[in-house]
């Protein structure tokens, strides 16, 4: 091209001194290597452009996938929006390294020590903790949780439990429940990239089976199964929850107050389904990303949707998780919880004692609630299922002496070898029901 406008140039000089002639034997010897030069650039640029056009109805899903693969950095860190979608695509059955749980425990006033029992009954160096004490706590209280947790000496090793420096106001049924649910998924995903499903517990839950019974079933499973009660919101839920317009007053004043709910109220939505079931959950990391960042601002939504919305821990992950393509089939309806309620309409837990024992256990349910504090049927479990005699249920990473009564699990050990027990094999029982075709087809389901 720089000869073609030297040529071209040389013309216009030639011209104009009068020698045309040679200038214009000098532009017809040279035209038609610029000429063809073009010609074949044009036909390579309108061939690409046809196939472009033809493909990219097929294509596009192609091309986010590439821009999937390419999101993910080095920092694990750093999360970029597509990546959830690898995140999701990515975890598919058991990897060769056993799993990790990431844990909330929530209390409010009173529950410090019941949150440190319940911490160190589900205790394994494997997994993440973070506890949180609402605002109805007082400094103290909080303060002497987190000198606890500091002054522990596994802890501190370890480095996996941590308490949440903000303490917010949590109002029963209200959203304030599910946002500081939501605060806490955020730290977790925030200081580690190693866990795979997150727990929620409260002060006033304890488990039923060792964290090497969990790990090693969880080993066996699929990294994509989510276990959450699912039910189609009908009947007089449907009236009292969906249609009053309710305010929390722990989004706005700094002092615990009943949910406040106005004289209007508001039409069944007919953008979604709404779900309803346990506020208690097993998520999938993936899951809890994508309701996290919300890429296509479903959870979003439903975010602002449940806001106003009575008990609405009972309704937001379980509206996302039914309504979301990419997840629903991957919605177990058990919450892993040994609950027994109150007579009809069974709106609320009764307290488990010593009597209940039995049929925990039969339940073959990882967890239970709700247990007053220190009651005697505690120490039935510690003793008969979790074989806790020291600060932690132990398990193989317990790798001291138990000589002169010594704590075995002072000395942390390979936290990647298991000892299952008995819980081990109740737990299968009771996934081999949970993964049956027949329990997954019902999932999700629309029919009331």
């Amino acid at each position: 091209m720089r000869k073609y406008a030297n040529s071209y140039s040389g013309r216009v000089f030639s011209e104009k001194n009068g020698n045309s002639y040679s200038g214009r034997v000098y532009g017809d010897r040279h035209w038609k290597i610029p000429f063809f030069v073009s010609l074949l650039v044009s036909i390579t640029l309108f061939t690409t452009t046809i196939f472009g056009l033809y493909s990219s109805s097929y294509g596009r899903d192609q091309v986010q996938l590439d821009m999937v693969s390419l999101a993910r950095p080095a920092e694990s860190d750093v999360y970029f929006v597509e990546s959830d979608f690898q995140s999701f695509q990515s975890n598919g059955f058991a990897k060769n390294e056993p799993p990790r749980f990431a844990y909330l425990i929530s209390g409010t006033k009173g529950d410090s020590h019941r949150m440190m029992r319940t911490l160190q009954a589900v205790y394994h160096p494997r997994n993440q903790y973070i506890l949180h004490m609402d605002l109805e706590a007082p400094p103290r209280e909080r303060l002497n949780l987190t000198i606890s947790v500091k002054n522990d000496p596994t802890f501190r090793k370890v480095e996996n439990v941590r308490v949440m420096a903000q303490s917010n106001l949590v109002t029963y049924k209200g959203p304030t429940m599910f946002a500081c649910t939501l605060q806490a998924i955020s730290i977790l995903l925030k200081e580690s990239a190693k866990w795979d499903w997150f727990i929620n517990l409260s002060a006033s839950d304890y488990p039923l089976m060792t964290q090497d019974d969990l790990l090693h079933v969880f080993s066996n499973m699929s990294r994509n199964l989510n276990f959450i009660e699912n039910m189609l919101l009908h009947g007089w839920k449907l009236n009292q929850r969906a249609k009053p317009i309710i305010i929390d007053p722990g989004l706005y004043l700094s002092k615990k107050s009943d949910l406040a709910t106005t004289s209007q109220r508001r039409s069944l939505p007919t953008a979604f389904t709404l779900f309803t079931g346990s506020a208690w959950v097993v998520l999938t990391r993936s899951f809890v990303e994508y309701c996290i960042w919300g890429w296509d601002n479903f959870p979003r939504t439903l975010l602002m949707y449940y806001a106003n919305f009575v008990s609405s821990p009972e309704g937001y992950f379980h509206t996302v998780i039914c309504n979301t393509e990419e997840f629903r089939s991957t919605a177990i309806g058990h919450d892993l919880h040994y609950i027994a309620w109150d007579t009809p309409p069974k709106q609320h837990p009764v307290s488990l004692t010593v009597k209940d024992f039995n049929k925990m256990v039969n339940s073959s349910a990882p967890f239970a609630r709700k247990f007053r504090k220190d009651d005697p049927v505690l120490d039935k479990i510690d003793k008969e299922l979790l074989g806790r005699t020291h600060r932690f249920a132990p398990g193989a990473w317990c790798n001291g002496t138990s000589a002169d009564g010594a704590d075995p699990c002072s000395v942390i050990g390979d936290d990647s070898v298991f000892r299952p027990g008995p819980g081990a094999n109740r737990l299968q029982e009771l996934m081999n029901k949970l993964l049956s075709e027949d329990f997954r087809s019902k999932q999700c389901s629309t029919k009331s």
